[in-house]
């Protein structure tokens, strides 16, 4: 029998010339299938979210900051390659913005971090829901951070929202 399973990871260098990320049409079809299935075709099917507070349900992949980007990096990178030794769809995503950050500054370390991920997205063919992206367009179309963050570095449910938005992407309707 085959076990199915999809690491969702919250936090990587620029992508190489021509690299890309997973294609979103493909990558979970067969998983999107299996979850639209009844009783008795269906089985379980797991989804794994790895990071800190925000995808525990608590309004944080903004943790990685502290470690820097090298560790960030190797850490990361042997997640993945563990995730997908193991069969797992692998789905990066981005922080999703900290108020004290300065979004515009590519400097920032909350800039730096996601951009590393999309990197790694791309080099290791993965999914990536990019929510800093996702908030940065909000902001750009006159909205504030801040409508988006419970907390400094926490979501509200409209910054929830956001994530959803980008995670489901990824699953063909």
């Amino acid at each position: 029998m085959m076990r199915w399973g999809l690491a969702i990871l919250i936090l990587a260098p620029p992508p190489s010339a021509g690299a890309e990320v997973a294609d979103r049409a493909a990558y979970l079809a067969d998983v999107s299938t299996l979850l639209k299935k009844t009783w008795p075709q269906n089985r379980t099917v797991h989804v794994v979210c790895h990071g800190h507070s925000v995808p525990a349900g608590y309004f944080y992949g903004l943790n990685d900051r502290r470690l820097g980007l090298e560790k960030a990096r190797a850490a990361w990178t042997a997640m993945i390659a563990k995730a997908k030794a193991a069969g797992a769809r692998v789905i990066l995503l981005t922080p999703t913005g900290d108020t004290s950050a300065k979004l515009d500054d590519p400097g920032d370390p909350i800039n730096r971090h996601a951009e590393q991920i999309r990197g790694l997205a791309a080099e290791h063919r993965v999914g990536l829901a990019d929510n800093l992206a996702a908030f940065k367009r909000y902001v750009s179309g006159g909205g504030r951070l801040e409508d988006l963050k419970s907390q400094i570095n926490h979501p509200n449910r409209k910054g929830h929202d956001l994530v959803a938005e980008a995670l489901l992407a990824w699953f063909p309707r």
